[in-house]
């Protein structure tokens, strides 16, 4: 553990982020400071001081603690560097040349899906969702990716909570049959839009993860029915797994 003297002051706070940024669940302050060692006074101070600030909040009178908003934003923010977003954006252009469709790198917010990144179809007819777009969770292969991510009791929390709106006649409208889908995303790997958010549109997704595993985004390709079948989707799926590779080995790889 490390001594409390050593860590500067401006640094701890960084320290405190970090630690929930490694975790796969919410913590106290008391589990966050056995990563750090600062008295236990000041981590309950700073992790107040983050609150307060729109960094971490808790749920209801829960002491332990998640990220926030601003957080969140941060992380995002940090995916869209200036480096980094060119190389992405490359791994997205050659994924694009190889299926012939377009191309997206969707990260989960508050309210759905949102498009941090895309490269469009050459094909003069193809569908308009433009960066910054927002798409719901359940009813689209990036979403329903995300959802697959996340443990079975966060996930079924989520799922029962989503106002399922029906957009097409195959839009999945109970918290049942969307967990069923959920449930089958998670095993095999890859999700499916098989006309739910759009009629005549179809859509696959993979997760692409850091180097821990821990879900970040969603890699998917969409094209119109009359061009793009689920059947060719699936058979285009190991070029799709393997630029989420790619992003990986691009994003979270040794500097």
């Amino acid at each position: 553990m490390t001594s409390p003297v050593r860590i500067p002051t401006n640094l701890r706070t960084l320290l405190i982020l970090e630690v929930l940024g490694k975790s796969d669940r919410a913590m106290t302050a008391t589990e966050i400071n056995e990563h750090i060692g600062l008295p236990k006074q000041t981590v309950h101070r700073l992790c107040t001081t983050l609150e307060n600030a729109g960094f971490l909040t808790r749920q209801g009178t829960s002491k332990r603690y998640h990220a926030a908003r601003r957080l969140r934003d941060l992380g995002t923010g940090l995916l869209h560097n200036s480096q980094l977003h060119i190389a992405r954006h490359q791994i997205l252009s050659t994924l694009a040349q190889a299926v012939g469709e377009t191309v997206n790198f969707a990260v989960p917010k508050s309210n759905g899906m949102s498009y941090l990144d895309r490269v469009e179809t050459d094909w003069a007819f193809r569908i308009q969702l433009p960066v910054g777009s927002h798409v719901p969770f359940h009813c689209t292969a990036s979403g329903k990716c995300f959802l697959a991510s996340l443990p079975a009791k966060t996930r079924n929390s989520i799922i029962t909570s989503l106002p399922l709106e029906r957009k097409t006649d195959g839009t999945l409208v109970t918290a049942e049959a969307l967990s069923k889908e959920v449930e089958r995303v998670a095993k095999q790997g890859f999700s499916l839009d098989n006309e739910e958010f759009m009629e005549n549109m179809v859509a696959i997704a993979v997760p692409v993860f850091d180097v821990t595993d821990r879900y970040v985004a969603s890699l998917s390709f969409h094209g119109p029915t009359q061009r793009l079948t689920i059947a060719d989707a699936k058979e285009k799926l190991p070029i799709l797994q393997k630029a989420a590779a790619a992003l990986q080995a691009t994003l979270f790889g040794e500097d």
